[in-house]
């Protein structure tokens, strides 16, 4: 009789030991080993002694041809897979409970099963009564989506392949699937691996487009192991406050489009509802004349988005002031700060700081750098920036300001937004960037001259002067007085 043999995984990362212990030493959690059957892999002594076959290789050189698009119906959706879903393809959608993953695959199944398309959605969390409910709730409930609740992958699979073959299939959630290859419980690293290959391997030989949805951490980060990311073709985020009403899809990995774009929706009362113009969305409720505001021209993909970023610097009486940030990379607001006190005399070690980028919205890009520091500097001082500028450019160490990518887009789509002045590097004007009529370009070279710029304004603050805290602001300018 074979002995069972027994491996503790790591359910964060997929790591495998052979005795329990508190830390994975792969990742670096806590208590995520768990207890697996190892029985169901085949001993190396008596696997297959067959042969393998060979087969011709090809050079780099020959003719290639794009792979076919199945489009969703929705325009956004679309964006971010890089025209549709390509046949054979699997994506992987993560994102927050209660987000609207469900939601936006019901809408987009809907649409393409009214288009004539056999469109398959299988939930392994809700009853099928949950997903009409849904579906009434959307307007959706004459769409002919065939439904099932199944978590069987064998008899998903045997379902699936009798009859035609479906465009795509929705699985509601992968954490749910389990196997009968595999002797572990449903939601292992175990059964999710082979439950993923198991799907993929279907939709390869079939050409038929699978999504499944994953669960996410605390963290943000899809649940399961990291391995399944790399078995798909594509991975998108679903981002989004619970508070706010707007929604981002995100690509973090896409084999047939680009990574970088992203699409924005508007939770409604009838569902998700896209932004064509999602600058004009964010930019809808600002605090005009307020200071510690200032509006960015950042670039997501190939579209500019334009978005206000808040920041608020107040004395703390504590020994370590705190540092907090909503929307922007904590190393990154930690870098301007150091560069403020140590290039610009900007004294902040006895001030709180608080950063938010408006609307929900996440940035990545180092462009944001400037606006940040306007916008904080602005609020030591006490001095409102101008309503009708933008800011962009990157912060170096050294205090310069270095020039970002795609100037011209992000001009052109302030002035579209009726912005008259922007506040860009210097080594960008000239060229197309200088083509937008009625736009004025104030180009800064250092981050002194933007803080000197900004400081003088808040030295000059009409009758009521600020309190004596503020009215001391200036003075911290001045290098050598603490």
């Amino acid at each position: 009789m074979a002995k069972n043999t027994l491996s503790f995984v790591c359910q964060n990362c997929g790591a495998a030991y052979n005795r329990w212990q508190g830390k994975c030493e792969s990742c670096g959690e806590w208590n995520t080993l768990a207890e697996e059957d190892a029985t169901g892999s085949v001993p190396v002594s008596i696997r297959s002694k067959r042969k393998g076959r060979t087969f011709a290789l090809e050079s780099l050189a020959g003719k290639t041809q794009d792979a076919p698009r199945l489009s969703s119906g929705m325009t956004e959706l679309d964006r971010v897979t890089g025209g549709g879903f390509v046949r054979g393809s699997v994506l992987l959608v993560g994102g927050d409970p209660g987000i609207g993953k469900s939601t936006l695959l019901t809408q987009a199944t809907s649409l393409m099963a009214r288009a004539g398309h056999r469109i398959v959605y299988i939930s392994g969390e809700e009853a099928i009564a949950q997903v009409r409910l849904r579906a009434e709730r959307l307007g959706l409930s004459d769409a002919p989506v065939q439904l099932a609740a199944e978590t069987s992958v064998e008899d998903i699979v045997s379902t699936l392949s009798e009859g035609a073959v479906p465009r795509l299939i929705v699985i509601d959630s992968i954490q749910t699937m389990w196997t009968d290859t595999v002797e572990s419980a449903p939601g292992t690293v175990t059964q999710v691996r082979a439950s993923a290959q198991a799907l993929i391997r279907f939709a390869k030989k079939t050409g038929a487009a699978i999504i499944l949805v994953g669960h996410v951490t605390k963290d943000g980060q899809i649940a399961g192991p990291r391995v399944v990311e790399h078995m798909v073709d594509a991975v998108l985020s679903f981002e989004g406050e619970g508070s706010q009403q707007f929604r981002i899809l995100r690509a973090v990995k896409n084999r047939f489009g680009p990574t970088d774009e992203i699409g924005v929706f508007e939770m409604t009362g009838l569902g998700l509802r896209e932004v064509t113009n999602p600058s004009e969305l964010f930019l809808s409720e600002r605090d005009l004349g307020t200071p510690g505001t200032a509006v960015f021209a950042g670039i997501e993909g190939t579209r500019p988005v334009l978005v206000e970023l808040q920041a608020l610097v107040a004395p703390t009486s504590l020994g370590t002031p705190r540092r907090a940030v909503v929307g922007w990379d904590q190393s990154r607001l930690s870098m301007v700060l150091a560069v403020l006190e140590a290039h610009c005399g900007v004294k902040l070690s006895g001030h709180d700081v608080y950063l938010n980028v408006a609307g929900g919205l996440r940035i990545h890009e180092p462009a944001a750098d400037m606006a940040a520091a306007a916008a904080l500097v602005s609020s030591l001082v006490n001095a409102q920036l101008p309503t009708d500028a933008v800011y962009f450019g990157e912060i170096s160490l050294s205090g310069v300001i270095r020039p970002v990518a795609q100037t011209p887009a992000r001009l052109k789509e302030a002035v579209k937004l009726g912005f008259k002045r922007a506040v860009l590097p210097e080594s960008a004007r000239g060229g197309d960037a200088n083509s937008d009529a009625g736009l004025s370009l104030n180009s800064v070279n250092s981050l002194t001259t933007l803080v000197a710029e900004i400081a003088a304004k808040g030295s000059r603050r009409g009758d009521s002067p600020p309190p004596a805290e503020k009215n001391a602001t200036p003075a911290r300018f001045r290098r050598g007085e603490g």
